[in-house]
């Protein structure tokens, strides 16, 4: 069994949590890992590899994510959701105006810096262990790009009102940091209250399965899997000769005549089943396009 399952991970469980509860579900041998973790307090989509599909997630290129964020204003947090220690700020007043000035700060490029309860490593540690400690270190902030940065709706009635976004960005964005930014930037503080991943590269949330639906039978699993080159489709696809799956399975170079701009390819048997990733190697306009095999995957199982 080998592919990727769309999970919408429920809140109040890691996404940790889903892999163990999987294994349950899957023959031991089965190896699985998750595409970009969701905090426990998120929900929403988690793309999981299964079997030979955890060979893949190197290459899976495609990874803009997109949320539903709401946001609470004139307070923070130590861990900048509602799960952490909520300070209240001086109440400062917020006018709706100032809201789409602000948000148009955040789109584009920037450089973001990691949270302290996140899962970055800082010498050895997750920063979340050091957090857990009373101790927070400095953080490099990391170059991220917001695409998209909507707002969906503002809850002014509220005690303390609240912003309800769309986000589209890449892959590392924290979105529990950028409330907090926001927030600073308007001056009255911001904490995130509640997230939902929208969609990962590929996956999007209306195809995704509940775990509870996984877990139910064996038979939903296998109606669940997605094929192991579900991920691979911004790929060029090679159709190779027969001849030639020995080279391929035995990780030696290929070649076709002609230019290919992409990086890497897919290569596919002649019956059509996945068989390699392979990369673009040595290539000038005077000589063959050579591939050469990086990934192999084996095709019996």
């Amino acid at each position: 069994m080998h592919g990727f399952l769309n999970i919408n991970k429920p809140q109040a469980m890691t996404s940790f949590d889903v892999i163990r509860k999987l294994k349950k579900a899957l023959p031991r041998k089965h190896k699985l890992g998750h595409l970009g973790t969701l905090d426990p307090m998120a929900e929403g989509v988690l793309p999981v590899a299964v079997g030979q599909g955890t060979k893949i997630i190197p290459f899976v290129e495609d990874e803009t994510k997109e949320y539903i964020a709401t946001m609470t204003l004139g307070a923070s947090s130590d861990t900048q959701d509602a799960w952490g220690v909520i300070t209240y700020s001086t109440p400062r007043k917020v006018e709706p105006a100032q809201i789409e000035k602000v948000l148009a700060l955040f789109r584009g490029k920037s450089r973001q810096v990691p949270p302290m309860y996140s899962a970055v490593h800082h010498e050895g540690k997750r920063l979340y262990e050091l957090a857990r400690q009373g101790l927070e270190v400095e953080r490099k902030a990391r170059e991220i790009e917001i695409f998209e940065l909507e707002l969906l709706n503002a809850d002014w009635e509220r005690e303390l009102p609240q912003l309800s976004l769309w986000v589209s960005c890449s892959r590392g964005t924290y979105i529990r940091t950028l409330c907090h930014d926001i927030g600073q930037e308007l001056g009255c503080g911001a904490y995130l209250s509640s997230l939902c991943r929208n969609r990962s590269g590929c996956f999007k949330i209306e195809e995704a399965v509940s775990l509870e639906y996984i877990l139910e039978k064996r038979e939903n699993l296998s109606q669940a899997l997605l094929p192991l080159d579900y991920p691979l489709n911004n790929l060029p696809l090679i159709s190779l000769k027969s001849a030639e799956l020995p080279d391929v399975i035995n990780g030696r170079q290929i070649s076709r005549t002609g230019k290919l701009a992409s990086p890497r390819v897919r290569l596919y048997t002649p019956e059509g089943q996945l068989l390699a990733i392979a990369e673009v190697n040595n290539y000038n306009e005077d000589e063959d396009t050579v591939f050469q095999p990086c990934r192999v995957f084996k095709i019996n199982e």
